[in-house]
């Protein structure tokens, strides 16, 4: 049995909550898929440790601000977790667990979303599945040949299962540096990244980074001159864990290596560091392969949008992959602006 809604919302984590919220407040008829268990989205699979780059006031999905994690200013995952729990609830959401999309299709004037427990139709589509799905591990020499251990962030739980061995962790980015210094005190760490590791000003949170990504998108969208966003800032964020390693001097990275070989890893000067363990903070890429029977990919694989919305469907939107996607849409205060955009441009469009 076909099950028919105005919109599909492919995704529970906090992309797909915004998208159900500002949906709801358009008085749209629709269902959001989650493949996980249980609330949470990818929250629920983090490190132990990772904290958030803003406080809690502006760590916010639209309509409710999160609240405020007794003990921290910066919330770590487990609160994200109750926060996005509550906030599914809050709004009684029409969540449905677990839900695997498998494919959308073209169907006429509808789109059909074929899952694991059965079809849906809709006249429009929302995808949120984010990223931490499909994590990006480098083509780097050597990989196969390496005798020790390899996890991607994905992976990565805590420092205890590392307690005294040789870890290098691969990645200038707020991943890399969360983990990096998490690790420090407790392994022969090697930080190794690809550039000279840029730290914010220990005063620049989320709330700048958000302010700066804004100003970016919207130079570029009235022809002004590009600001640079938040790349122009630096790479981390100094949050209080960080800070605490970078200030003890256990935050020094090595530039990245030349290969991996079976006992660790060699630069192109012929030095070597050894290793039981690499971690490969290297990012991910979108998981959208149930979009995969629209053709939507362009020449080098990116869906060509316009706002949320694809260019070559104006009925499936995407949310909460990036900057791309909507400034800062793949954080959690970031989202709600462009989840807005996306329902009110599918509500006009089901109006034709």
């Amino acid at each position: 049995m076909t099950r028919a809604v105005d919109v599909v919302v492919i995704g529970g984590g906090q992309a797909g909550l915004a998208a159900g919220y500002h949906l709801r407040r358009q008085n749209l008829d629709f269902v959001i898929l989650d493949a996980q268990p249980t609330p949470g989205g990818a929250w629920q699979r983090t490190w132990d440790s990772l904290r958030l780059f803003s406080p809690a006031a502006y760590s916010s999905l639209p309509g409710w601000l999160m609240p405020v994690q007794n003990g921290t200013e910066y919330p770590d995952a487990d609160h994200v977790v109750q926060y996005l729990s509550a906030y599914e609830e809050r709004y009684a959401l029409p969540v449905q667990r677990p839900v695997r999309a498998r494919a959308v299709h073209r169907d006429g004037e509808r789109l059909r979303v074929e899952t694991d427990r059965g079809a849906w139709s809709a006249r429009a589509v929302v995808s949120a599945t984010g990223t931490w799905w499909r994590p990006f591990l480098p083509a780097v020499p050597g990989r196969e040949t390496f005798a020790g251990r390899q996890l991607h962030t994905v992976q990565y739980r805590g420092p205890r299962e590392f307690a005294g061995q040789r870890v290098i962790v691969v990645g200038g980015g707020n991943s890399g540096a969360q983990i990096a210094a998490d690790l420090a005190p407790h392994t022969n760490l090697t930080w190794v990244t690809r550039r000279p590791a840029r730290f914010l000003a220990d005063d620049i949170d989320g709330r700048a980074l958000f302010d700066a990504a804004t100003a970016h998108r919207q130079a570029l969208d009235q022809g002004r001159a590009d600001t640079g966003g938040v790349a122009s800032l630096g790479d981390i964020v100094a949050v209080p864990p960080v800070r605490a390693a970078r200030d003890a001097g256990l935050l020094n990275a090595r530039p990245m290596f030349e290969r991996l070989v079976a006992d660790g890893v060699r630069w192109n000067d012929g030095t070597t560091a050894p290793a039981d363990a690499v971690i490969w903070c290297t990012g991910f890429r979108p998981a959208l392969s149930h979009l995969a029977p629209l053709g939507l990919r362009g020449p080098r694989g990116h869906i060509a949008t316009r706002g949320t919305q694809a260019v070559d469907d104006p009925r499936v939107h995407l949310l909460g992959y990036g900057d791309w996607t909507g400034p800062a849409s793949a954080t959690l205060i970031g989202v709600g602006r462009p989840a807005r955009e996306a329902a009110a441009d599918i509500a006009r469009l089901l109006l034709q």
